[in-house]
């Protein structure tokens, strides 16, 4: 079983994959931006992934011919256009294999989705869901 490589960043994984990968990495990376610029970049389980907070919300990974977008709750998704692949539990993705293959519309829907479900409730926002509710 090959061994999981660690990298100190985002950039670090990024610079070491391979060429043609490195371009829809690239593509992705500016969509996250983008579309949830809260979102932290960080590298976990040996690819590169964005945070809410501590929680895990999507990752890139690189396979033979074509990178995995992938979400960590992907089963929670709702997904009208079928982008979704995947059987595991929960880790659903999307197969891209070049830049114009990114639907912004159809993989933001999703990526909003997926940074709502996994965003920590702010202590701020606790106070006032409960002082709305005592009125």
């Amino acid at each position: 079983m090959p061994t999981m490589r660690s990298y100190a960043s985002f950039a670090a994984y990024l610079a070491d994959q391979p060429p043609k990968s490195r371009g829809v990495i690239r593509a992705l990376r500016a969509f996250v931006r983008a579309t949830e610029p809260e979102l932290v970049e960080a590298v976990k389980w040996g690819n590169g992934c964005w945070l809410a907070g501590r929680e895990p919300v999507a990752y890139v990974y690189v396979d033979d011919g074509f990178v995995q977008f992938g979400f960590v709750m992907g089963t929670k998704l709702r997904d009208p256009s079928h982008l979704l692949e995947g059987n595991g539990r929960f880790v659903r993705h999307v197969k891209v294999r070049k830049v114009s293959e990114i639907d912004r519309r159809a993989l933001g829907a999703l990526l909003h989705q997926a940074a709502q479900m996994r965003r920590p409730i702010g202590r701020g926002a606790a106070k006032k869901k409960v002082a709305r509710s005592a009125r």
